[in-house]
């Protein structure tokens, strides 16, 4: 026999009692300041290595199947409970709102609630620094120095290498920039399941919250790999901010020991450079410095755009876009998509901390 319990004069079950439970847990994370950063620092580690210790066994991505499933369930559904068992509509949507809000549940608690910990700066103690000419002027002119330097023919990729140095430097570099160290020594990053349609909206990795695991499209240049790997990467530590895993990024290949790394890192953001020089110098400034990188980085540029554009659909692009970026704000990212671009402020903090830390350390030394 079920246990239930009256309330208002409404029964409730005790799997319904449950998901109240999680629901009002979840809100009360949400909501009450501090306890998004306890669930970051301490409760999300054990989740994440527990449910990516299981998932890592199957060779596909599971979240993928889970979430294509559970869609054709919802839908499906109404049309069986209906025309099979002869239920009533209220009980059919009942069912279908009650699965759904366990579905929400699940990927707050596995996941999502690292929506509510604290940024970047105020895990890093970073200050954040407001864009100047000088100093945006000298982050860049030090980034086309190491772009243009960092320069390879990369005509395919080492996956186990590029795992190796994302582990080995996501170890060294967790606890001074405010992200968790790495869960397993070799994480397991999956081909998305529905490639051919992930490409028609442009989208080159995810991060699978129901099971943590993360997933590449598996139509990624090998120029793309390294630096899309370690975006997801970041992702599965914990990150949520778009800004925040593209700098997390950059940091682990940059810092790689591998030239293929260490190119793919920088021009990971040169479309978010550019977009910002475009926005913050003169036709003519902004001229002189595209002029400034090597030709076979623009020319490789022009031919990943071309390349995804020739699988792009702008119809369920434009609304694959519009859903991201309401599911983005919905979750305190407030500039949506274009928190993406935002890493260009990120860096430009980074660097001036560097600075002043390395002049402090002179002067009082």
């Amino acid at each position: 026999m079920k246990r239930s319990i009256t309330i208002a004069g409404v029964r409730f079950r005790g799997n319904s009692l449950l998901l109240i439970f999680f629901l009002l847990l979840v809100l009360c994370v949400q909501t009450v300041p501090g306890l998004g950063d306890a669930y970051a620092m301490y409760v999300y580690p054990s989740i994440a290595r527990a449910l990516s210790s299981f998932s890592r066994l199957v060779p596909f991505a599971i979240g993928d199947l889970f979430i294509a499933l559970s869609i054709a369930g919802v839908l499906l559904y109404p049309v069986y409970a209906r025309c099979i068992r002869k239920q009533k509509w209220n009980r059919i949507l009942q069912k279908d709102v009650k699965y759904l809000l366990w579905v929400y549940v699940w990927f707050y608690l596995a996941w999502g609630l690292n929506y509510s910990q604290k940024n970047f700066y105020e895990r890093t103690r970073i200050p954040y620094t407001a864009y100047t000419p000088d100093n945006f002027r000298s982050f860049t002119d030090s980034y086309i120095e190491n772009l243009n330097s960092s320069y390879t023919d990369i005509t395919s990729v080492e996956k186990e290498l590029v795992c190796r140095e994302s582990v080995r430097v996501y170890n060294q570099i967790g606890d001074s920039l405010g992200v968790h160290r790495p869960f397993h020594q070799t994480p397991r990053a999956k081909t998305m399941l529905f490639t051919p349609l992930i490409s028609m909206v442009g989208v080159t990795g995810s991060m699978g919250p129901f099971f943590c695991e993360f997933t590449l499209n598996g139509d990624l240049l090998p120029s793309q790999y390294p630096a899309t790997y370690a975006h997801e990467f970041a992702h599965l530590l914990g990150i949520t901010s778009e800004a925040e895993a593209n700098f997390y990024a950059y940091q682990v290949c940059t810092r790689s020991q591998v030239q293929a790394i260490r190119f793919s890192g920088y021009l990971s953001v040169l479309p978010h450079v550019l977009n910002n020089a475009r926005r913050l110098m003169t036709e003519e400034e902004y001229a002189q410095l595209f002029r400034r990188i090597r030709p076979e980085i623009i020319g490789l540029a022009k031919k990943n755009s071309e390349y995804w554009m020739k699988k792009y659909n702008p119809v369920i692009g434009r609304i694959q876009d519009r859903i991201y970026d309401l599911y983005l704000k919905g979750n305190k990212i407030e500039s949506g998509r274009k928190n993406y671009s935002e890493v260009v402020g990120l860096l430009i903090s980074y660097e001036e901390w560097k600075k002043n830390s390395i002049f402090a350390s002179i002067m009082f030394n």
